[in-house]
């Protein structure tokens, strides 16, 4: 097992898993940006292309079973010409989690442009009516949105600023009843740094860990929070119209609260403070503009 830059941010026995699985001796070339814990790691497989591999540590029982859950949503995804990497292997440890996808030679998109926002939303409409894994984010959105979900229980306890946001999203959220089975594949975290682009053109969309089912209607609601400045303002409206044809008023309110109160809790969880006010704004004006809407 060759072992290149920073070998001791992976354990050697994910290494040898890895090695084992696929067949091929692992040499570590460099960290990439993104991952969790350990990272993505650009790795070269010998005698074969490099390749990206994330390993995590296991967070619960069934956390290997999710990962093989998403390698089939990539392997379904692929097949009907969505832009996410081959999985090559996915594997586990007594203590991690990992999987190891083509490594594509393209950058994080380091800002939405009209342009890419664009491209993105032709891409979303591929995930249309392809839901494939019982992992269902429209019903886990609607528990977000309406406070049946444990992991946002607590925000408004941070402050008065907070509280107040928290209290409008949910009158807006009180009445919408349960969603009804959504039948499109899910990516649940299309920000920028999950866009790889090259020469203005989107190549390839990452980080798909989380996939599942529900509305795609949720990707478009991630995408919006990231256009809140010139010159995507009016990108905004047209995102807008498109989540409204699909999910309607109550729909669409559910998904932009289950982004701010997901946006919150994030910043909240981990110290970042300074985050936070500029979250709440964000919040507010996402709920001025979809009550203009109704």
């Amino acid at each position: 097992m060759n072992q290149g830059t920073h070998p001791e941010e992976l354990p050697a026995e994910v290494l040898d898993d890895v090695a084992s699985v696929v067949g091929a001796e692992v040499t570590l070339l460099s960290r990439l940006p993104g991952g969790v814990n350990a990272g993505a790691m650009r790795v070269q497989l010998a005698g074969r292309a490099n390749a990206v591999l994330k390993a995590e540590p296991r967070a619960h029982p069934n956390h290997l079973d999710e990962t093989l859950r998403a390698q089939r949503v990539v392997e379904h995804m692929r097949r009907r010409g969505y832009p996410t990497p081959a999985w090559l292997g996915v594997g586990a440890t007594a203590t991690h989690v990992w999987h190891l996808m083509d490594f594509v030679d393209a950058a994080p998109a380091p800002e939405l442009t009209p342009s890419l926002v664009e491209q993105l939303m032709e891409i979303i409409e591929l995930q249309a009516g392809q839901a494939s894994e019982p992992y269902d984010h429209w019903s886990y959105a609607w528990q977000v949105a309406t406070g049946q979900e444990s992991a946002v229980a607590g925000l408004s306890e941070y402050s008065s600023v907070v509280s107040a946001l928290v209290e409008r999203l949910r009158l807006v959220c009180a009445d919408v009843p349960p969603p009804r089975e959504a039948p499109d594949m899910v990516h649940a975290d299309l920000n920028p740094s999950n866009v790889l682009v090259r020469d203005g053109a989107v190549v390839a969309v990452v980080d798909i860990e989380n996939a599942g089912s529900g509305t795609r209607a949720t990707d478009l609601t991630t995408l919006q929070w990231h256009t809140f400045q010139d010159p995507l303002d009016g990108v905004r409206k047209q995102l807008w119209t498109r989540i409204l044809a699909l999910v309607g008023w109550e729909g669409a309110a559910v998904l932009a609260a289950t982004q701010i109160l997901l946006q919150l809790e994030w910043p909240i969880r981990h110290g970042r403070h300074d985050v936070v006010q500029g979250v709440v704004k964000r919040g507010h004006r996402a709920l001025d503009e979809l009550n203009a809407l109704r």
